[in-house]
């Protein structure tokens, strides 16, 4: 910043004053200035003399008494201001914290895990109030074991069309863990976004999966030849560049779990390792 004086007029010579330089120039982060405490150590208030006592003294009294004066002892800086505003907001909800948290208590409720009953697992999107076109998207994962079919016949039928919506893992963002059970026929999962509510959404989304049961438990046609399309996984694993999608690994990538047992050395037996102390003893 630049303070900068600038005489217009020249002062008779019994109120003629010394001036300070016509231009400073201080270069200061506003970091640094938040951090630098001021150096005006004021005692304007003892310096200045009142209104109404200023009868009492002559002029150039009063131009020494303004010259001496400095800047109020509290006053901060612009960057000062913006910290204190940021304690400010974090003290506000600090303060919610402290009153309203315990009032929430009484509508604590115990958790309930899902049933067979309500096997849809919904997920949606939120943006802490700032608007968003995903606000109104609602996405569906069901478990297919958990859904009303009837038999083998008919859970192939409903994988067959799902098509690319069917997947033998659970997704990712779906929520559901690696060891949770009724995973055996793998997951659905199905998404909308076209309406402008989010619960017409939820409601087409739910929609079409009562029509896809409904169609799989009708005995006309049992899909038995058709086999199930396994082209989306198999994409899937060669865009991850893990090497799953060769020699058939998409839906079962070997193990440890998957070495022989035979192949493993017995556990009573000792393998003859010779000693390697200095020399080698046969």
């Amino acid at each position: 910043m630049a303070v900068q004086f600038l005489a217009t007029k020249r002062l008779p010579a019994q109120v003629r004053v010394p001036l300070l330089s016509a231009t400073r120039c201080i270069h200061l982060t506003s970091a640094t200035l938040a951090e630098r405490p001021s150096r005006f150590e004021t005692q304007a208030s003892e310096v200045v003399p009142e209104a109404e006592d200023l009868s009492n003294f002559e002029l150039p009294d009063v131009i020494r008494a303004f010259q001496t004066a400095t800047a109020p002892e509290h006053e901060t800086t612009a960057a000062g201001h913006l910290v204190m505003r940021q304690d400010r907001h974090v003290f506000k909800y600090l303060k919610l914290i402290e009153n309203d948290l315990p009032q929430l208590v009484a509508l604590r409720q115990p958790f309930k895990p899902p049933t067979s009953k309500t096997p849809l697992i919904v997920r949606s999107v939120d943006y802490a109030g700032e608007q968003h076109p995903a606000l109104n998207k609602r996405t569906v994962v069901v478990p297919i074991s958990q859904l009303p079919l009837r038999d083998g016949d008919a859970i192939h039928k409903f994988k067959v069309l799902a098509g690319p919506r069917w997947s033998p893992e659970p997704p990712k963002d779906a929520g559901v863990g690696p060891n949770e059970s009724d995973r055996e026929h793998g997951y659905m999962k199905i998404s909308c976004e076209d309406f402008p509510e989010p619960a017409q959404n939820l409601k087409w989304a739910s929609d079409v999966i009562d029509r896809l049961i409904a169609e799989a438990n009708d005995p006309k046609d049992k899909f038995r030849d058709v086999p199930l399309d396994t082209r989306h996984l198999v994409s899937k694993a060669r865009k991850a560049k893990n090497g799953a999608h060769r020699s058939g690994q998409v839906f079962h990538r070997p193990s440890l779990r998957d070495f022989p047992v035979e192949w493993l050395p017995d556990s009573a037996e000792k393998l003859s390792v010779p000693q390697m102390q200095g020399s080698v003893t046969n």
